[in-house]
């Protein structure tokens, strides 16, 4: 047995010197001290385990996700879509850094061995996988990056400037007392307790995500999607020395396997035709990049009756499943296929079921990280941070070595530190690490930890509340002595529990961050059911936070920063830095006034705001609990008809009503339909709500009767547009409605009514009212228009005119996909024709599925090149549209042209035509 440690004296502790001295060996680590190094300076990287396999990268990789290749991507379009997926929250000139420096970063990797994928005539074999740019760089041999790259930091040049300590873990970063800048760092030796203590010109922090921060599904502490090494360590660092933190409240929720917390790849499969289905085979993602949005689309479906969700790729042909397998079972964690083996489970047997990650914070693959600027600096003077601890949105593994390298390249300029250290701040660190050491028979590292992020879970992931984040704060408080209670015997034990305090610092961050922007943004990474809404106007600002003199977190809003690369959909605002101080939390004491009595809940247009603490007052018999909805409840088990319901759909109280509604729903006696017909009027918005619910389930077996058109016509009348919205659709199912009535419907102000009116004209093939829509000023409605034209009993080509100029290129992809129902005459086609040559895809995609109804003499000719178009959507129109001109020998020779192309949907729509002749 092990004999336990005993706490050292401060004075005995082992004191380094360095130049830089660089935390964590990781990805943006490793470049670090290469740049800084090779710029003369000498180097001290201390890594808490092994540099030869520390960090994320040493988990293995598949391939870059932001390789911005000349000839392949322009680096403002990649800008422009980080703006995009960071719903505008981004300090540009950080991002830019990325899309201008990567390609030589992949071009110095590749000098020290790495490997990237490559064509036959030596071109980097780049796959598009964001829509607006191809940046994917596939990596065939993935798993041997951080082997390479240890083996340059051993090279004998390097040595002599770079001297590696392993099993050394900083816990705080030393400040100097007068300036506050950087000027080293105390930590332990992982392996022998020993105190430590470094002085430096300028540190590095580089000790990736918080991705300890919420507990996997699996309750595993350390089953966690990011490298389970990566407790925070950095993130806390930078805050107890006064460095400005942003975004804390953007989470990074992925999607992974089901019970293997690892990437499903998509970003692999999905250049081999791979694709994300429902449990249907129903691709659902309609989000045009990986980002919160898209796991908000991920979320709700997998939440539906149509999850679970797949990463599907059983339809793949063999020898393109076997290409997915070589990379995926060898490269980023290579026990995926051990995993699927021991299920039982083939990629042509089985598609990949795929679940949600626990949240975690992380710079790289969200935006939550330590504030830097285009240098990596912090807001500290001399302290820097890279990886997947900065904030800069979407980094990735290029990113990482991109500022890794940045980092390096200032720091280096300074020499070592040769003053008097804080003594108050050593005794501080002192007493983090070794206080577990006095308690040796206190709560156990594992226990303390699976509490701590099991408050993570109920309260901080998201859908986040007001009130449910301030418990979180509450407990993370209540649990500070708790953690400060832990026990420990050995150096290793005493590793876990630092960790543990640095993970319960971004627990509160998070939760309070959290608590501080009072809007809904990013999709699922901040989305505030107490605040459902974006406010760009209030928010399009950065969330600082910081500590403050007095020790408290307290928070800057800070705006955003002028664009480098316009961007339409964002505008920020300027203007000066909000201070907002500490954050206020919500009354979470007692369930509502203390001395209120319990009551039933109010109507949604009579509740105070969210969160809001009411006054007690006199009790409303209106909205008090009644005994009349347990009556109502004891009848529905008999399936009443209406005449025993009707009493109840009348009654005071709106929590009757809609449970009247509701048994409606469930039991739809004869006059059902007029009788929830008429409830859409009803003056609660939850009875409606369920009114409107109700006549949509029950639209199938609803007898089409004049009462019911009649109710709902007059529902068209009511200000709440569910309501109008759910009557347009039932007239439109149901065969209730005629041209006149939905035509009007086209000049409400929302959107979906609109569009719910389009949808209704084409029903009734009123192709003159639908054309007049083709100005409507939403997008949404003129794509509604472009197809409805097409889909009309009677097409014609002649409406789509004005949509085929449309300035969006969605409605005019969709106004020229809407040809091939309409007819493509002569005059069409040639527009068609030259559409092809447009710079949105989704035009390019829209004009060759025109061509499928044009004449052969002048689709083949004008579709064949297409078939080299980048874009697979694009390639697969022509291909389809070339099938249905397969009798034309210049058609059948382009399809055999296109069996070889890389897209697997291309290939197999190709060879139908070798199909057909046969």
């Amino acid at each position: 047995m092990d004999t336990p440690l005993t706490v050292p004296d401060p004075a005995d502790a082992t004191e380094l010197s360095c130049d830089v001295l660089v935390v964590g060996g990781g990805t943006a680590g490793t470049m670090a001290a290469l740049t800084a190094a090779e710029r003369g300076a000498s180097v001290l990287l201390l890594e808490k385990a092994h540099v030869r396999h520390s960090g994320a990268l040493a988990m293995g990789m598949d391939g870059v996700n932001n390789a911005v290749v000349p000839g392949r991507a322009e680096p403002d379009d990649y800008v422009a879509e980080i703006t995009r997926a960071n719903d505008g929250l981004v300090d540009q000139s950080t991002v830019r850094q990325t899309a201008t420096r990567g390609f030589a970063m992949v071009r110095r990797l590749e000098s020290y061995g790495v490997k990237f994928e490559k064509d036959e005539h030596g071109e980097y074999a780049v796959r598009q996988v964001h829509r607006s740019g191809s940046y994917v760089l596939p990596m065939p041999e993935g798993k041997d990056v951080k082997k390479v790259l240890y083996r340059q930091l051993r090279r004998r040049e390097m040595r002599e400037r770079i001297r590696i300590e392993n099993r050394v873990m900083p816990v705080r970063v030393l400040t100097h007392p007068d300036d506050g800048r950087a000027v080293g760092v105390a930590g332990f030796h992982t392996r022998t307790g020993e105190f430590t203590i470094v002085r430096a010109g300028a540190v590095i922090l580089a000790t990736g995500a918080c991705g300890r921060l919420g507990l996997p599904a699996s309750g595993y502490l350390y089953g966690t999607y990011e490298n389970p090494t990566n407790a925070g360590d950095g993130y806390a660092m930078a805050y107890h020395a006064g460095a400005a933190l942003t975004g804390i409240e953007c989470f990074q929720v992925n999607p992974l396997i089901k019970d293997y917390n690892g990437p499903a790849c998509a970003y692999v499969a999905n250049p081999f035709g791979g694709y994300q289905v429902n449990r249907h085979g129903e691709r659902f993602v309609e989000s045009d990049y990986w980002s919160g949005q898209m796991m908000a689309e991920f979320a709700a479906e997998l939440a539906s009756d149509r999850g679970p969700v797949y990463l599907k790729l059983s339809h793949l042909p063999e020898e393109t499943v076997g290409a997915v397998e070589s990379i995926l079972h060898t490269t980023e964690r290579p026990t995926r296929g051990t995993f699927h083996e021991g299920r039982g489970h083939d990629y042509r047997t089985h598609d990949i079921e795929m679940h949600i990650s626990e949240i975690g914070l992380c710079g790289g693959h969200s935006a939550s990280g330590v504030r830097v600027d285009a240098h990596a600096r912090t807001t500290v003077p001399r302290l820097y941070a890279a990886g997947d601890l900065a904030s800069v949105p979407h980094n990735y593994m290029i990113g990482a070595f991109v500022f890794g390298d940045l980092a390096g390249k200032d720091a280096a300029k300074y020499t070592a530190y040769e003053g008097e250290l804080d003594r108050r701040q050593i005794a501080d660190a002192h007493e983090l690490v070794y206080r577990p050491l006095r308690n040796p028979s206190g709560p156990p590292q594992p226990q303390v930890e699976y509490k701590l992020r099991r408050f993570v879970n109920d309260y901080v992931a998201p859908p986040k509340t007001g009130a449910k984040l301030s418990l979180a704060v509450e407990a993370f408080d209540r649990m500070s002595g708790e953690i400060a209670g832990m026990g420990a015997r050995t150096a290793h034990e005493l590793m876990r529990c630092a960790e543990v305090s640095f993970i319960r610092d971004c627990a509160e961050m998070a939760a309070r961050a959290s608590l501080a922007r009072t809007e809904s943004r990013w999709g699922l990474y901040h989305e505030r059911l107490d605040h459902p809404e974006r406010d760009d106007e209030g928010w399009l600002h950065h969330l600082d936070l910081r500590k403050s003199a007095s020790g408290a977190m307290e928070f800057t809003a800070r705006p955003v920063e002028p664009y480098l690369v316009p961007v339409p959909e964002f505008a920020p605002p300027g203007g000066p830095e909000r201070h907002l101080g500490e954050v206020e939390l919500v009354p979470v004491a007692t369930a509502g006034p203390r001395d209120a009595v319990p009551a039933a809940r109010p109507d949604a247009e009579a509740r105070p705001d969210a969160d809001a603490v009411v006054a007690p007052g006199p009790e409303d018999p209106a909205t008090a609990a009644s005994p009349r909805l347990l009556e109502l409840l004891g009848l529905v088990e008999d399936s009443p008809g209406l005449d025993v319901l009707g009493p109840y759909l009348d009654d005071a109280d709106p929590a009757v009503r809609a449970a009247a509604v509701a048994a409606l729903g469930e039991t739809a006696p004869a006059g059902a339909g007029p009788a929830l017909a008429a409830r859409l009027r009803d003056g609660a918005p939850r009875v409606r709500a369920a009114a409107a619910a109700a006549l949509r389930e029950l639209v199938e077996v609803l007898p089409a009767e004049p009462a019911l058109g009649d109710g709902l016509r007059e529902a068209l009348g009511v200000s709440d547009p569910a309501v109008r919205a759910a009557a347009l659709d039932v007239l439109r199912a149901l065969r209730l409605g005629d041209a006149p009535l939905y035509a009007a419907a086209l000049g409400a102000a929302e959107v979906d009514v609109r569009v719910g009116a389009v949808r209704a004209l084409v029903s009734v093939d009123a192709a003159a009212e639908l054309a007049r829509a083709a100005a409507d000023p939403a997008r949404e409605v003129r794509v509604a228009v472009a197809r409805g034209l097409a889909a009309v009993r009677d097409p014609r080509p002649g409406p789509l005119a004005p949509l085929l100029d449309d300035a969006d290129p969605l409605v005019g992809g969709a106004a020229l996909a809407a040809l091939a129902g309409t007819g493509c005459p002569p005059e069409y086609a040639v527009r068609a024709a030259a559409a092809l040559g447009a710079p949105a895809w989704q035009v390019r995609a829209g004009a060759a599925t025109a061509l499928r109804a044009a004449p052969a003499g002048l689709a083949v000719p004008a579709l064949a090149p297409v078939l080299a178009d980048p874009n697979a959507d694009v390639r697969k129109a022509a291909v389809l549209s070339l099938l249905a001109h397969r009798d034309d020998p210049a058609a059948r020779a382009a399809l055999a042209g296109a069996a070889d192309d890389p897209d697997a949907d291309v290939r197999a729509y190709a060879a139908r035509a070798a199909h057909a002749v046969r």
